[in-house]
């Protein structure tokens, strides 16, 4: 259970990152070519081929409307001469998406209700005997209904149908050969809903008889919509009178790609052509149907004509999509592309951390686990040993040290007694000042205050005061810069560790820094002025304005 708890005590934590700057220049040199592969990827692929900054559609609205022309004659020992229109080669006559053109067929004329022998061509119409021709029963892919008898002439079943059944014989050759000049006027009317786009793939042009004397060339005239047919089985790969003897399946493809953040005549359609059908053999090739037309003889009797076309069926396809800018795409495709980045930083990561010989370093100097309570508990367990650690050391000094060598001198340490009074930060720079000269002098008492030093409120007992000996003001100033440098490198080399006996604090006079017990705090400004006083006076400030008795000795003490 303790396992489980502090599982979930873990589940608490919070993670952050923390960044490590590794000298690794495998690493360094993966991770940048990384980079600039992704960054290959964003502008090259996202931005520049697929246009990841647009808002698309795709759901194109579409019409299509086709017109055919051509005229052609046949002439056959059946029927004789037939002239073939638009009327009567394509089915259905009404021009849409898709379309039938013949291009051969098998006529059947004059056939009238009645009896007749079933087609030996037919397996389910064969027979040896009546028995084998069951009254009623419908021929099987065949042509009519049994009557019951069978032919020995033909050794098939009798039926009842439309007499004579269909001659089969396929023309080897084409019989409507013209086709292949015919021309087919596809016109397309295309629409993109979502952004209010519509066009048609007719040619903006004021020429009013440009559509009559164009056709359809890939270089010359790209956005003509009349096609010659011949050139539409053509641009498939394949012959067209092939094609036209047993029949076949094309794909017109016009593509819509329109980029909308360009004028709208760069939108133009794009045209392929394809064979849908698949001629994998003989037998299952081409393309087929049959038809006929009604009509009354003299008699009133109904006949028809049959015929069993083979021609091209052209399916005409339309695709597109339409793309314009939009922010939201643009933040995700660059919202991508920094997923992917951060999808190398941690792929390197992982080789850095786990998969090298120095995976343990780093993992030490990346994984820290921060506890505030305890590392603030921890600190303050070692600030106090350091103050104790600092408060013995001078300790232990001074107790090593032999009488002879605690004599004091005019810069040796003094122990303080009592606490003075203090006084302003600019009394005690001029009082320093003055006494610089006269290092080696004695001390003398002044009974009387000057003139211009206002009277103090408290004076403790036994106050004694420097008094200036008599000199001109350019010597003393001379004397005050040159002792003010001295006083500078003195402190810089006699500032040691901050003695037990000394504590912090802060004077009133502009935050200067504060020296109480005869010591230099240690988070004291370093001034001209402090320094002065700190050589002149073995004091503290306290406030009152007033030199100590200590001060008088001229000794310092540096904590």
């Amino acid at each position: 259970m303790a396992g489980w708890g502090g599982f979930c005590v873990s589940l608490l934590n919070y993670k952050t990152e923390k960044f490590v700057i590794a000298e690794n220049k495998r690493i360094g040199i993966l991770f940048r070519l990384y980079q600039l592969a992704v960054l290959g990827y964003i502008i090259g692929w996202v931005f520049v081929v697929s246009k990841g900054y647009q808002a698309k559609e795709e759901a194109i609205q579409t019409s299509v409307i086709t017109k055919l022309k051509g005229v052609t004659l046949t002439n056959s020992s059946e029927t004789g001469l037939h002239l073939w229109s638009s009327e009567d080669y394509v089915i259905p006559p009404n021009g849409e998406q898709v379309f039938f053109v013949v291009t051969n067929y098998i006529e059947t004329p004059n056939q009238r209700l009645g009896i007749c022998a079933e087609s030996f061509k037919v397996p389910n119409g064969r027979c040896l005997s009546d028995d084998d021709c069951v009254e009623g029963e419908t021929v099987i892919a065949g042509h009519g209904i049994k009557t019951g008898l069978c032919i020995n002439r033909t050794g098939t079943c009798q039926i009842q149908a439309w007499c004579p059944v269909e001659y089969s014989m396929r023309p080897t050759e084409p019989l409507l050969s013209e086709v292949e000049n015919f021309t087919v006027y596809i016109k397309n009317f295309i629409r993109f809903p979502k952004f209010e786009f519509s066009k048609s793939n007719v040619l903006e042009t004021s020429d009013g008889s440009y559509l009559k004397r164009c056709s359809y060339d890939r270089e010359n005239h790209p956005y003509c919509p009349i096609f010659r047919l011949g050139d539409l089985v053509r641009w498939t790969g394949h012959d067209f009178k092939d094609m036209a003897a047993k029949g076949g399946s094309v794909g017109v493809l016009i593509e819509w790609n329109c980029d909308l953040d360009k004028d709208s005549s760069h939108c133009n359609p794009e045209y392929s052509f394809t064979r849908l059908d698949i001629n994998l053999n003989n037998v299952s090739s081409g393309y087929n149907f049959r038809y006929a037309r009604y009509y009354k003889d003299e008699n009133g009797e109904t006949c028809r004509t049959l015929y069993k076309v083979y021609g091209i069926r052209f399916d005409i396809m339309i695709n597109g999509q339409a793309g314009k800018f939009n922010i939201v795409p643009t933040i995700i495709a660059i919202g991508s592309g920094l997923a992917l980045i951060g999808a190398g930083a941690f792929a390197c990561d992982m080789i850095l951390l786990y998969m090298m010989n120095t995976s343990s370093f780093y993992r030490e100097r990346k994984f820290e686990i921060i506890n505030f309570k305890r590392d603030r508990a921890k600190t303050k367990d070692g600030k106090a040993g350091h103050r104790e650690r600092k408060s013995k050391k001078p300790a232990a000094e001074n107790s090593s040290k032999k009488p002879e060598e605690t004599e004091p001198t005019a810069e040796s340490q003094t122990p303080v007694k009592k606490r003075g009074p203090t006084i302003p930060r600019n009394t005690g720079q001029r009082y320093s000042a003055l006494l610089s000269p006269q290092e080696e002098s004695p001390e003398q008492d002044v009974s009387e205050k000057t003139s211009d030093e206002p009277p103090s409120e408290e004076q403790p007992p036994g106050f004694k005061a420097f008094v200036p000996p008599a000199s001109s003001l350019e010597d003393e100033q001379k004397r005050e810069e040159k002792r003010g440098e001295e006083i500078k490198n003195e402190a810089i080399q006699s500032r040691q560790p901050q003695d037990a006996s000394c504590s912090t604090g802060q004077s009133r006079y502009g935050g200067a820094a504060v020296i109480q017990h005869g010591c230099i705090a240690s988070h004291s400004y370093f001034t001209d002025e402090l320094w002065s006083l700190t050589l002149g006076y073995n004091s503290c400030h306290v406030g009152s304005g007033r030199v100590s008795q200590e001060a008088a000795t001229g000794e310092i003490q540096t904590c």
